[in-house]
């Protein structure tokens, strides 16, 4: 008996195991396959203004229906991936310049050299990893990486007296601000901006504001917790595992001129594209060029040729997830258009908020983003499947659309950091040693906070005309 019984748990527990995102994509599509027979079918008039194709109030009326088969589904699937081209290859070819990057050594070894240099003076330090983290995620979208790195922040925390859950925080949590924040991040912020046709990264001052709210709320908490378990070990939430914890033997290369070298040119090749942006004009295919550079320069110089090509390849492989993820959701938008119900969609939606007060209405959006976040944890993923829907519905609510991008990357990034469906997050607590149950007690009242900031920047930004 004793040896059915964990099969039988395993059992217990597999029946009730998470479908795959993409699984949960192809049930989406085929719900959306279903709607084009249910729901009447209609049209609204669209028309450009000031370089955005947007939705004409009053102008909804029934059209011919236009049901989608189910070889309509299967065949919508390669179309999302040929309207989310542009998107697409941006994803591979800068998920594979970041790939360069990381191959190089650089980063890991820079903070490396951070935490040598001011290891032993605790008050600075957590701060000062939090916010290099944070800058990470807000410029380069560093998310999955963070894993690499949470070794380090553990022995850096113990080093300085706190617990393993310390050193996991300041990692996570600082990276999870920044990629909340987004102020240049290229897979959400970026991703979401081009569907909703708002200016590339525009909004930089206001998200930038918010960003650093969120930064300095998120470093006192984890400050104030670190050192209540420096006060009294026992208070630590995760006693037990300091209590039998085994010396880490991450080893990180020394920091060299080279690597001094890359950080120079990644630093240069990000001021060169807020530049390009907000002077030049630049939009996606500039951007992919100007990443293309900086990794082709950075890579050849350090590692020659060869490796840096193959870090390329490895880097593109990397975020295959997420790129293609984008064509699938599109082809939701392509079902819901071929079958002349995405308006009906759209027009259903606006007349369930429209007699909210503005406010109300883009804390529902928020709510959704929230809601969708826990089934697909992708960001560039969710951008894709949402914001055709909530870019239109902004302009019937009367709502900026950089608003609607605001809702939707506050509603991605902050619950990466405590949803289980976020892969990177069940990683990182893996090679800690966390239990979920207990990052879950570490977190919860920091998550509350972010909520309530969340929805404050929403109504400021609502109240200001956020643009």
């Amino acid at each position: 008996m004793n040896e059915r019984k964990p099969q039988t748990d395993a059992s217990a527990r597999s029946f009730f195991k998470m479908p795959h995102t993409y699984a949960i994509i192809m049930g989406i599509l085929l719900i959306a396959v279903i709607l084009t027979y249910t729901l009447p079918a209609g049209q609204f008039d669209r028309e450009k203004q000031d370089g955005q194709t947007v939705v004409i109030d009053g102008t909804y009326r029934a059209v011919e229906s236009a049901p989608v088969n189910l070889f309509g589904l299967f065949e919508a699937i390669p179309k999302g991936m040929e309207a989310g081209a542009a998107i697409i290859f941006y994803i591979f070819l800068v998920g594979g310049v970041f790939g360069i990057i990381r191959q190089t050594g650089a980063i890991e070894s820079g903070i490396n050299q951070l935490i040598n240099r001011f290891g032993q003076k605790g008050h600075i330090m957590i701060p000062m990893t939090m916010f290099v983290f944070s800058v990470a995620g807000a410029t380069i979208g560093m998310a999955e990486e963070t894993i690499i790195f949470v070794p380090i922040g553990i022995m850096l925390a113990r080093a300085l007296g706190y617990d393993a859950m310390t050193g996991a925080a300041i990692v996570s949590l600082g990276a999870a601000v920044g990629f909340a924040g987004g102020m240049l991040n290229p897979f959400t912020v970026g991703v979401a901006q081009s569907i909703a046709e708002v200016p590339l990264f525009s909004g930089l001052g206001y998200r930038t504001a918010v960003y650093l709210v969120f930064l300095v709320v998120t470093i006192v908490y984890v400050m104030n917790y670190a050192q209540k378990v420096k006060k009294d070990p026992t208070k630590s939430l995760v006693h037990d595992l300091e209590q039998h914890r085994k010396e880490e033997t991450t080893t990180f290369s020394r920091f060299s001129k080279k690597h001094l070298f890359v950080l120079v040119v990644l630093v240069g090749g990000i001021t060169l594209n807020v530049i390009g942006i907000f002077e030049w004009g630049w939009y996606l295919t500039e951007l992919t060029a100007s990443f293309l550079i900086i990794g082709l320069l950075a890579g050849i110089v350090t590692m020659g040729v060869n490796r840096t090509f193959e870090s390329l390849i490895d880097g593109a492989k990397a975020v295959t997830f997420g790129a293609l993820i984008v064509g699938f959701a599109r082809a939701i938008v392509v079902i819901l258009e071929d079958g002349r119900v995405i308006d009906t969609v759209i027009y259903g939606l606006s007349n369930a908020v429209g007699q909210l007060p503005t406010s109300l209405a883009v804390i529902g959006m928020y709510i959704v983003q929230l809601i969708t976040n826990f089934f697909i944890p992708s960001g560039s993923g969710q951008a894709a499947t949402t914001m055709p829907i909530m870019a239109p519905l902004a302009d019937l609510l009367g709502i900026e659309r950089q608003v609607a991008v605001l809702a939707f990357q506050y509603g991605d990034g902050l619950t990466n950091m405590i949803f289980p469906t976020s892969a990177h997050l069940m990683a990182f607590l893996a090679i800690a040693g966390i239990p979920y149950d207990k990052w879950l007690r570490f977190v919860w009242k920091l998550f509350a906070i972010w909520i309530v900031l969340a929805c404050g920047a929403l109504l400021l930004a609502v109240f200001l005309g956020v643009q």
